[in-house]
């Protein structure tokens, strides 16, 4: 169980989903009420019109209110699909992102591809601002330079498409897994800088000047790629009380 993503429905229930092998391609996805109890694990297998998929990594879900559908979206290889940067990435990987949407984690929609920026791109995230979707990524890219930082790019649907890609948003260091949340007039994006076994974090207020603040952030030892979520109260309560019996 790996890059573990938290999706809040209008109806009340979480909807978490996961990477679930290296090499299967298949989701991991469970729902809850108040993030102690959880239903069963199902295993949700989105590429079976594409019998060459290498993957299925890091997928998240993101509740468009205006479609009221949930789109679930993930990173996979699919050898020769894209020559112009095959084996571009680590073991020769070379991934675009896909999606499916469902109203229900019970049917899907056909799997489309998603986001193609034109190279090796992983860790797909989106977030709403107003009247449009900003969807931050990791470049995967290693060969024949070595890219892995974090872009974002904008559309005006949740669906897509997503216009030009942004500037490197992260420093000198490999960044994956990146998950973003507006605090006050802030927008603050927290990735896994997992080469120095630590989390960093940027933030902006206009998506244009981005400052580091990683040398503010206090995260468990051993925090990897995951997800931030906002919660009530009355959820969170109930968490601390839990870990603390």
């Amino acid at each position: 169980m790996r890059d573990p993503n938290i999706t809040l429905g209008p109806d009340g229930v979480f909807h978490l989903v996961w990477t679930s092998s290296w090499h299967e391609p298949v989701v991991g996805h469970a729902k809850s009420k108040d993030l102690i109890h959880w239903s069963e694990q199902q295993s949700i297998a989105p590429m079976t019109n594409e019998p060459n998929a290498q993957n299925v990594w890091a997928p998240e879900t993101f509740y468009d209110a205006d479609a009221k559908q949930y789109l679930l979206f993930w990173a996979t290889t699919i050898p020769g699909r894209f020559p112009e940067t095959d084996k571009s990435g680590d073991n020769g990987l070379d991934h675009r992102i896909y999606m499916t949407t469902t109203k229900d984690f019970k049917s899907f929609t056909p799997t489309r591809l998603f986001f193609n920026p034109g190279f090796n791109v992983i860790d797909a995230t989106i977030v709403r601002d107003g009247g449009r979707f900003i969807m931050f990524f990791k470049d995967e890219t290693k060969q024949p330079v070595a890219q892995k930082n974090i872009h974002y790019a904008v559309a005006e649907r949740a669906t897509g498409p997503f216009g030009k890609v942004s500037p490197s948003i992260t420093g000198k260091y490999w960044a994956e897994g990146p998950t973003v949340i507006k605090i006050g007039g802030r927008w603050i994006v927290y990735f896994d800088r997992y080469r120095d076994h630590r989390y960093g974090a940027v933030e902006s207020t206009d998506f244009e000047h981005w400052e580091d603040i990683s040398a503010q952030l206090q995260f468990p030892e051993g925090a990897r790629h995951g997800a931030v979520i906002q919660v009530k109260q009355s959820v969170l309560t109930k968490l601390l009380k839990m870990s603390k019996s």
